[in-house]
């Protein structure tokens, strides 16, 4: 498959994402929703991003995916600053998974077909067998791509969500609770499936906000605590990686 320029030449431990003071204020009333932080993201890192609700860990990931835009600071992607030239690259290599999956209208399979119609995945074509295999994974089989997505559970609309960002190779996930409303199984499911991506090609990464203890410890290998917008001292967000890979 493949890959954008600035995606190229992942290896573990190198830097991925390094944000400097990045910062983001409420355009209303102009209250700092982010104060500003600093951080590393290195090939094989596993993030849990953890704190009270407010605390501004759905603000950073939003951030780092650039889906917003910050009110300071700067994003760099394996050492090139990210700009208006290199933004899709950084996109198309950057992806993010928020709490409650959005479907479209139609059928799972054109849920699967609509990244293909973006000008960023343009060199790309819908690869049945990717979308199999990864429908395998999740325990669902081919019939599965039939159904009205608008009749998902809250589940399988995760796991449709989860394979539409997974069949396009991305090299870092940022997930925003992906299962915070989900029951056990599909729980077991998504954090199987994640395992299973991060674990194909080394030097991929992932930051992931969870408001359950048992589960930042079950997918990390790093944390980055934050309180009313600011990062916590004492976490393992460092120069150095920390790397250990299952």
């Amino acid at each position: 498959m493949p890959h954008s320029p600035l995606a190229s030449s992942i290896d573990a431990h190198r830097v991925l994402i390094e944000a400097h003071q990045l910062e983001r204020h409420a355009s209303a009333s102009g209250r700092c929703l982010l104060y500003p932080v600093s951080l590393q993201l290195y090939g094989g890192d596993r993030v849990a991003v953890t704190g009270p609700s407010g605390a501004g860990k759905s603000v950073l990931l939003r951030l780092l995916s650039l889906l917003d835009a910050p009110d300071g600071g700067q994003i760099r992607w394996c050492g090139v600053a990210v700009n208006r030239q290199t933004i899709l690259g950084y996109r198309r290599s950057v992806a993010y998974l928020k709490q409650r999956a959005t479907m479209l209208d139609g059928t799972v399979a054109d849920n699967l077909h609509a990244p293909f119609a973006l000008k960023i995945y343009s060199d790309l074509r819908y690869s049945p067998v990717t979308v199999l295999n990864l429908l395998a994974a999740a325990g669902r089989d081919a019939s599965f791509l039939q159904k009205n997505a608008g009749e998902l559970s809250g589940g399988e609309a995760q796991i449709t969500a989860l394979i539409r960002v997974l069949q396009l190779a991305p090299t870092v996930l940022l997930l925003d609770e992906p299962t915070a409303s989900l029951d056990p199984a599909s729980q077991a499911i998504v954090e199987a499936m994640v395992d299973q991506w991060f674990a194909a090609v080394p030097g991929r990464a992932l930051a992931w906000v969870s408001h359950d203890p048992a589960q930042a410890e079950r997918i990390s290998n790093r944390s980055l605590h934050l309180q009313a917008g600011r990062v916590q001292p004492n976490d393992s967000i460092s120069p150095k990686p920390q790397v250990s890979i299952p």
